[in-house]
């Protein structure tokens, strides 16, 4: 039997009208543009605490790969693990057994910052400040430290000012919890760039932690404020997904990124290579997105004018 003329243009266009077709160009088109993309660094060290006391929204792996998607495209980043699990150092490929200087020495017992970083394997831009399991401890013995809220502003304040070459941004990987070492982290911060996943709960919690830091801005650190908001383990295929993101977006419009990350299996599978997104599949749809929303942190660049002389 001969086939028809146009079989062949039929076929072609609906497998080009497929979802997944549909997909592959969108995500071809949005490389391109980052490829394309003029950075423009502001000239000055952003310091951004990245939290949120629910668990399980995309805290860590928001972190470490807008982290390195920063050094990718030539800022120099340093993360600053304040995670007793340690996951931030694991991901940046960093080591933190329980006999390396960590986080927990500057904390503790008033090491320099600058004698406890290392650079992670990534990239020479991204450094890191590792957690280790004595941090687990550190909130029962910051209680009785003097300045204990103070002590890593500190020391970061000591380290920055010392530095011959600038750094570009500081993210400070927080514990799922209002704790001491969260506590610390917004003392010491300019900004704060809170993960929220877009799932059922998505907002509980989150008026607990905005009091928290009115309480910081009010006693503590009046720099420090809420300048972005992250959408994690966006699901396009669900309604609920859907009606999240646009809550967010209707009570924090100004904050929240157009930018949403979607779950991707290889952002989940990057930290057990010791790697991040952007080192172990640089163009996956995920490190698109990491990539996407470090460009837009970079444009948005909304901190307060001398907020850095305020302090």
């Amino acid at each position: 039997m001969k086939q028809p003329e146009n079989a062949e243009a039929a076929t072609s266009f609906s497998f080009d009208d497929t979802p997944l077709a549909r997909e592959l160009a969108d995500l071809t088109a949005r490389r391109r543009a980052l490829d394309d993309t003029q950075i423009a660094l502001s000239g000055r060290t952003r310091v951004l605490t990245v939290s949120n006391q629910k668990g399980g929204v995309g805290k860590t792996t928001t972190t470490v790969n807008i982290a390195a998607a920063l050094a990718s495209v030539g800022a120099r980043v340093l993360v600053i693990d304040l995670d007793p699990q340690g996951n931030a150092s694991t991901a940046l490929g960093v080591p933190h057994t329980a006999d390396i200087p960590s986080v927990y020495d500057v904390l503790i017992d008033e090491f320099p910052l600058a004698d406890i970083i290392q650079t992670s394997p990534e990239s020479p831009n991204l450094l890191c400040a590792p957690s280790t399991i004595h941090l687990a401890g550190a909130e029962i013995e910051l209680v009785s430290q003097v300045a204990r809220e103070h002590r890593l502003r500190t020391a970061l304040d000591d380290y920055l000012g010392g530095l011959d070459e600038r750094l570009d941004f500081v993210l400070i990987d927080c514990p799922p919890s209002l704790g001491l070492l969260t506590i610390n982290a917004f003392a010491a911060a300019q900004e704060l760039l809170i993960p929220i996943q877009c799932e059922y709960y998505a907002l509980e919690g989150l008026s607990q932690l905005l009091g928290t830091v009115r309480m910081i801005q009010k006693h503590l650190n009046p720099r420090l404020f809420l300048s972005t908001i992250l959408l994690t383990m966006y699901d396009a295929r669900t309604r609920l997904a859907q009606q999240v993101a646009e809550e967010v977006r209707t009570h924090f419009a100004k904050e929240v990124l157009e930018t949403v990350i979607p779950r991707s299996v290889r952002v989940s599978e990057a930290p057990s290579f010791g790697q991040t997104v952007i080192a172990y599949d640089g163009q996956s749809a995920g490190a698109v997105a990491y990539r996407e929303a470090a460009v837009e942190l970079i444009h948005r660049d909304r901190a307060v004018p001398n907020t850095e002389e305020s302090s």
